[in-house]
């Protein structure tokens, strides 16, 4: 029976046409389909570059809070974010201003390439406040940038607490946008671009099921994502502050602990405040960060938290967070690092949930904890939070997913003719779900053990070189041996092979590979 579409629908059909000409010719045929005219070629990359420049306009209003901040108190570094703001203005809008009439719809494809062009030029334009305030290297800059707005924590600044306050607050207000990801908000605003948004959403958002969504329209979904996150930063923010925190230091930390980021104000990080009051609330609100943030929405608008309770991922990730607690309770016991139980729950709990939400806050020299606790957090920071929350990692759901398919695998070899589907929550996971992720899961593995490679190439050592990988492809920020306290001593060459990981690590590996795919750009 042959179907028709709409006038509208059509035009959707030009990739999965095109996307068959390498089937053609496989199967012999001696003909081939066209290619798409030029001219549709020419709007498309003019709509990508519309769009990336109203973004960097957007994105400029966020220097004002340091700026204020500069004012406030009086720390001379108001030129230095007068510039910068000048300087992103200027970028967008020379991008923008030339096809600021070109209206195209995107397809999902260019929100790939939208998303990887943002996070470059964001980059670059973001490290100039470093450049000119701390007097960084170029190359040390981009990696202090990067690593804010992919909430890794990873730093090479030195003495921290000497910073001008309104440098210190711009790095924080960075991971706090990188959290839940600026293209997100961008996409909450993007009806009055006149685009669709649902490619920027596919391509930023953290997870294996990004076709999922809390309302019918995506930008109302962003707006809710980023009602929640402001209203859990504010609460944050509060509790630090009545625990005995300074309200700039209380805000500063509510940014990174709810983008589960770990840039501190302070060298010593949380260590700093000595408080068991600071440790727990920072473990609760790293926590509900690593959650993801539709289980938020629905335990927000259902008023009840059974919501969490009945979501498998959630549950799994609090069983997984309760026995490493309890082995780093016991071993710290076993080999005397703390005196008492209590004490040792307190910084045990601590580290585990800071490095499995990625977040990176430290209390205690975890690298020089006995046996082997060191390289114990540095494996759980490879499973990561949730999917659909500010962490980074492989993410829980993808861990239970490898597991539970190991399980069909065994259970299929004692009983060959034997069906075992696998299910989260009760529902069956497609096929087509289940082999991304076990792609997904070697292309990690791959980019572990390649980083690790070239860092060791860079002249790290062995040790050190496995846990800036895994600090910078987790987003976690410590490591071990020379990357323990910093990145500060690592070579440019170091730094650029981090700068990268964590592009890679918060886009999800996929979003960047993608584009280097011939196949990509024949499409």
């Amino acid at each position: 029976m042959r179907k028709t579409f709409p006038a509208r629908s059509r035009a959707a059909l030009v990739l999965p046409v095109t996307s068959l000409r390498p089937c053609v010719r496989a199967a012999g045929s001696q003909t081939s389909l066209p290619p798409p005219p030029q001219r549709h070629q020419r709007m498309r990359w003019r709509a990508t570059q519309r769009l990336l420049g109203a973004m960097l306009v957007g994105y400029s209003s966020t220097l004002v809070p340091p700026l204020g901040v500069s004012l406030w108190y009086g720390d001379g570094e108001v030129t230095v974010f007068l510039i910068s703001l000048i300087l992103t203005v200027c970028v967008g809008l020379a991008t923008w201003l030339p096809v600021r009439n070109v209206r195209t719809e995107l397809r999902v494809r260019d929100g790939f390439i939208v998303v990887a062009l943002f996070w470059t030029v964001l980059s670059l334009l973001s490290a100039v406040p470093f450049v000119l305030g701390p007097h960084l290297t170029f190359t040390a800059a981009v990696f202090e940038a990067v690593s804010g707005f992919t909430t890794t924590g990873a730093t090479v600044i030195s003495h921290i607490d000497g910073l001008p306050q309104s440098i210190l607050f711009y790095r924080q207000q960075i991971q706090w946008l990188g959290g839940m990801g600026i293209v997100v908000l961008a996409v909450a605003v993007l009806p009055m671009l006149g685009v669709g948004g649902m490619q920027l959403y596919r391509a930023e958002t953290p997870g294996p099921m990004k076709h999922e969504k809390l309302t019918p329209r995506i930008a109302d979904t962003a707006r809710i994502l980023w009602i929640i996150y402001v209203a859990l930063t504010i609460a944050c923010a509060l509790a630090f502050w009545a625990a005995g925190m300074s309200l700039f230091d209380a805000v500063g930390h509510s940014f990174s602990t709810l983008a589960t980021g770990g840039f501190s104000t302070h060298d010593a990080s949380l260590g700093y405040f000595d408080s068991a009051a600071i440790d727990y609330i920072a473990i609760t609100f790293m926590f509900l960060g690593s959650i993801n943030f539709g289980l938020h929405f629905k335990a927000f608008s259902g008023r009840t938290l059974a919501v969490y309770a009945r979501d498998s991922e959630a549950m799994a990730f609090c069983l997984i967070i309760a026995v490493s607690v309890a082995v780093m309770t016991a071993l710290l016991l076993v080999e005397q690092e703390y005196g008492d139980l209590v004490t040792a729950i307190r910084y045990a709990a601590f580290q585990v949930v800071s490095v499995i939400t990625t977040t990176g806050f430290t209390t205690a020299d975890f690298a020089n904890w006995p046996s082997f606790l060191p390289i114990m957090l540095m494996y759980i920071s490879y499973i990561g939070g949730s999917a659909g929350s500010t962490a980074g990692g492989i993410k829980v759901i993808r861990v239970v997913l490898l597991v539970k398919q190991i399980h069909r695998e065994v259970f299929t070899l004692i009983h060959p003719r034997g069906v075992l589907p696998v299910k989260v929550g009760g529902k069956a996971v497609s096929e087509t779900v289940l082999s991304a992720i076990w792609g997904f899961s070697a292309l990690y593995a791959g980019s572990t053990a390649v980083l690790t490679l070239l860092f060791v190439w860079a002249g790290l050592d062995t040790l050190s070189a496995f846990s800036a990988t895994s600090a910078c492809l987790n987003l976690l920020g410590p490591g071990l041996g020379d990357v323990a306290v910093s990145f500060a001593t690592t070579s440019p060459a170091a730094q650029w092979i981090g700068t990268f990981a964590m592009l890679l690590g918060r886009l999800e590996i996929f979003t960047l590979f993608v584009l280097l795919t011939p196949a990509f750009w024949r499409s």
